[in-house]
């Protein structure tokens, strides 16, 4: 991580409120993270096998600092580590409009600026005529966080952009004592709840916005344009089922 960066400074500065919570150990886990990592690193580069390396920390641990560290710190090191990616991605999230240029290269803003004649505006209203786009929308049980944990990231990400310190403080806390665990497998109706979260609080008001922005630029008229289809949403399999129809 470049340190230089506006994502990486205020994820360090949210990253020290995070290390002063009341959670039990997580001063001493995020240092021992750090060791642990550079030991991991070297001892894969020996040639060692993760059973070889893990017992080696916990053995070199306890030659220098007295009774040997539990093997439940692994636990620990886990917990924390799910914490400090979703504090990052929030406060990634929070700057994504100063870190991407949102007018830049791939946006519907810069394709329209090399329209440089009718013929060429005339060209690309041919193409959206016909032209269909079919997001599939897939969930996976390895990338599938709880909806009380989505529910906080999206909350700590409108906090840390406004800078609220305090209930950033209160998210954080509220992040620590929320399980990541599905303690059984997701069924269909779970993953399509999941989904359903997307769907509500991202694609609902974004596909619209950039449907509306691309024909109101071309000056086409919103509710009578003739391809309903430009942007389409699917699941799964039969979504792409769809897709392969003319």
């Amino acid at each position: 991580m470049n340190v230089d960066t506006p994502t990486a400074l205020l994820y360090h500065t949210y990253n020290s409120l995070f290390l002063s919570l009341p959670f039990r150990e997580i001063e001493d886990t995020g240092t021992r993270l750090a060791l642990f990592n550079r030991h991991c690193r070297e001892g894969f580069q020996a040639g060692k096998t993760p059973v070889q390396i893990i017992e080696s920390f916990w053995g070199g641990r306890s030659e220098k600092t007295g009774p040997a560290i539990s093997p439940d710190q692994l636990l620990y090191f886990i917990q924390y580590a799910e914490r400090q990616v979703v504090l990052f991605d929030s406060v990634e999230d929070a700057l994504f409009r100063q870190s991407h240029d949102l007018d830049g290269p791939g946006s519907v803003k810069h394709m329209l600026t090399r329209l440089g004649t009718p013929a060429q505006r005339e060209k690309l209203l041919d193409k959206i005529r016909e032209f269909s786009l079919h997001l599939v929308l897939t969930a996976h049980p390895t990338q599938f966080y709880p909806g009380k944990v989505l529910g906080i990231i999206n909350d700590l990400g409108n906090e840390i952009r406004d800078h609220n310190l305090e209930n950033i403080r209160l998210l954080l806390l509220q992040l620590g004592k929320t399980s990541f665990l599905n303690r059984e497998k997701p069924t269909p109706y779970d993953e399509a709840i999941s989904l359903g979260w997307f769907l509500e609080n991202v694609l609902f008001n974004t596909l619209p916005d950039i449907l509306f922005r691309l024909l109101r630029a071309l000056e086409q008229d919103v509710a009578t344009f003739g391809n309903p289809h430009l942007l389409a949403l699917g699941f799964g399999r039969a979504a792409i089922a769809t897709a392969t129809l003319p």
